[in-house]
């Protein structure tokens, strides 16, 4: 090994274990992902995400596993993203530029060809012509002809390429889209696509005045059962929250992870009473499912969901409507957990609970 190489992995080195000591200091979990975000932060790779680091730890005192997945997908996971869909649209303009120089090219040639016919027709029209003459134009109109068939076949063959290079490129790009719009641990949709929708689903309500109704989840009891147990668990349990959503809920309803242990469920044109008795089959489902440790196989015991509902009322935007839901999830929390309040309860006084 190179003196450079050698330093360079010595460096690496003292960058992982200052990453490990802030790990501990700031209480993030001995994720891969607290990891990356650290190492980044030590080795100074993301200026931004540096900043948003000492933000974060100025005005909490810790970074926390929801902190680190947000700095991750922002600054880590974004910038690849990002990186990928620069690649495959400077690969599309690519091929775009080389489509337009064949059909200048091919244009030039239809051009040229026009103009032969033209002459060939001027020299037959002439009063002198005779049958020496009209061989000759004739054996010059079949190899401009052939000349002109060729071009146009190799052409036909390049436009072909091109079309399934732009159709590999498009289902690239399309991947990058739906990557960027899903969360990595449970598979559904993240924050980005959860505002997103929202959005749409408030526009569409208000602009058609059909109904919608939003409801949001929150594990009871994450944050200790996640100490009890560990991380890794406590992914398992998240995962298991997303999958029951996933087998409960119509396939056209949005489902996404919008926070640490927050989910959720959008519902397009349903009214209250249908968007209730999604909430509560959510709720009973993912109580009645036995969480099992993979590795020692030992029962946890049973996980259970706090749910607030909100239903559109003219006049609210996708915060307004995510604000009431919010509020009536935390009013269940306070009610005693494992239960489902809508925005037609009385309001409480909140305090946070977990």
């Amino acid at each position: 090994m190179s003196d450079l190489s050698r330093s360079e992995t010595d460096r690496s080195f003292l960058f992982g274990q200052r990453a490990i000591e802030l790990m501990k200091s700031y209480g993030s979990s001995a994720s891969p992902r607290s990891y990356a975000v650290w190492y980044t932060y030590v080795a100074g790779l993301q200026p931004l995400l540096n900043e948003a680091v000492k933000r974060v730890t100025t005005e909490q005192g810790a970074l926390n596993d929801g902190s680190i997945d947000q700095l991750y997908e922002t600054y880590i996971e974004g910038r690849r993203l990002a990186s990928e869909t620069e690649r495959a649209s400077a690969n599309v303009l690519s091929e775009i530029d080389q489509i337009m120089e064949m059909l200048e090219a091919a244009l030039g040639s239809t051009a040229r060809y026009g103009a032969s016919l033209r002459a060939f027709t001027q020299d037959l029209a002439a009063p002198a012509v005779n049958r020496a003459r009209v061989r000759e134009i004739v054996s010059s109109l079949v190899v401009t002809t052939r000349d002109v068939s060729a071009n146009n076949r190799t052409l036909e063959a390049r436009m072909r390429e091109s079309r399934n290079e732009i159709e590999g490129l498009r289902e690239s790009l399309e991947a990058v889209r739906v990557e960027s719009l899903t969360d990595p641990l449970t598979g559904i949709g993240n924050r980005k696509h959860f505002e997103e929708m929202l959005r749409k689903v408030v526009d569409h309500a208000a602009v058609q005045g059909q109904p919608a109704c939003l409801i949001v989840l929150d594990i009871d009891h994450f944050k200790r059962f996640n100490d009890l147990y560990g991380h890794l668990t406590g992914d398992q349990v998240l995962r298991l929250v997303a999958l029951t959503m996933r087998e409960t809920v119509e396939p056209r309803t949005t489902i996404a992870r919008f926070g640490g242990e927050e989910f959720g469920i959008i519902l397009p044109d349903s009214d209250r009473v249908a968007a209730r008795a999604v909430a509560e089959k959510v709720r009973a489902s993912v109580m009645g499912r036995e969480l099992v440790k993979r590795s020692t196989g030992e029962s946890l015991g049973r996980v259970t969901v706090s749910i607030g509902l909100a239903a559109y009322r003219r006049g609210d935007t996708a915060v307004s409507l995510l604000e009431r839901a919010d509020h009536c999830m935390f009013t269940a929390k306070r009610a005693g957990r494992n239960r489902v309040v809508d925005d037609t309860a009385p309001a409480a006084d909140l305090t946070d609970v977990a």
